[in-house]
């Protein structure tokens, strides 16, 4: 059975470059400031993660994940939250360990596999009385609701889950990163990172040693730091270890995935083949579109944001009110 299907999406055609369609929703894009409730989440480890919910009575409730070093004013965030809530639904924003804006407790810090913490936020939110139906991940958030789904089978308690823009293999992504224009958006991501990570240890002494300025690429700073401070051999073996596409055929959850085969942080190549992908996940392939990107329209005026169409109307199909 091939669950590979080709996209509906057509970019503008002012927007058809994969950098342009990357960077115009990050740079032009007007971001609603949703009256959201905020929610600290105790975790049994002693850390904690930060949520923000936009209740819509009665609704089916939906858990929605950011990409690497990304929260709740990434651009693709408050825009899916209220296009969420018109079509019906709750939303529950979970923002990765000590991406809020407050450095997490523990010196381990979020990453591409920590699937423990979604399955804590969601029972959680369960046995408040607030159970999930389904989840949207973007980017790192993809990787981590695809293994979550692949690890839990059949147990998932998720009627549906979308993943977006996914680095199905994080080792050929980072190093994606590090080649030609890619590099620009690997530099950023580092600086956030690095940013992140002196923030976190200004206040407390940092377990490792390490000189931040020798760490050049993506890669590197997962050696030297992702992996050790969350007991991984090395960033090959965090890699190994935590990449979606090992996980996908053992999904049993209606699973959306939505990928543009020009996305300039991975290869053409890094998309999972039809063999790796369960009945239950259907891979939507678009020939352009970037990274979070999927913008239509005839003027840049007019831009529309087909991503939320599309999750919506994949949602409405397969969660029961």
């Amino acid at each position: 059975m091939n669950n590979s299907i080709s996209s509906s999406f057509r970019p503008a055609w002012w927007l058809r470059s994969p950098h342009l369609q990357t960077l115009w929703p990050v740079f032009f894009r007007q971001r609603p400031q949703l009256e959201l409730q905020h929610e600290r989440v105790e975790l049994a480890d002693g850390d904690f993660i930060d949520i923000a919910s936009y209740p819509r009575p009665a609704s089916p409730r939906v858990l929605v994940i950011h990409g690497l070093e990304g929260s709740v004013q990434s651009h693709y965030a408050q825009t899916l939250l209220l296009a969420l809530h018109k079509a019906g639904f709750t939303s529950v924003f979970m923002h990765l360990r000590g991406c809020s804006g407050t450095p997490n407790r523990h010196s381990s810090s979020y990453h591409s596999g920590r699937t423990a913490d979604v399955a804590e936020v969601l029972a959680h939110l369960r046995q408040t009385g607030r159970p999930v139906d389904a989840a949207v991940g973007f980017s790192l958030g993809g990787n981590l609701i695809l293994k979550y789904a692949g690890e839990t089978g059949a147990t998932s308690d998720l009627q549906a889950v979308v993943a977006v823009s996914v680095p199905f293999q994080l080792e050929e992504c980072a190093h994606k990163l590090e080649q030609g224009f890619a590099k620009v958006y690997g530099q950023y991501l580092l600086t956030k990172l690095k940013a992140a990570y002196q923030h976190k240890f200004k206040q407390r002494q940092a377990p490792l040693q390490v000189d931040l300025r020798q760490i050049r690429t993506i890669f590197a700073f997962d050696d030297q730091i992702t992996a050790p401070l969350n007991n991984f051999a090395s960033a090959e073996d965090y890699y190994r270890r935590s990449s979606s596409a090992q996980f996908l055929r053992y999904i049993q959850t209606p699973t959306l995935i939505i990928h543009a085969l020009d996305d300039p942080f991975m290869y053409p190549s890094t998309t999972p083949s039809a063999d790796l992908l369960s009945a239950d996940v259907t891979l939507e392939l678009a020939s352009h579109g970037g990274h979070v990107g999927f913008v239509s329209g005839n003027l840049p005026w007019q831009a529309e944001y087909w991503l939320e169409q599309r999750i919506t109307a994949w949602l409405k199909e397969h969660v029961l009110y």
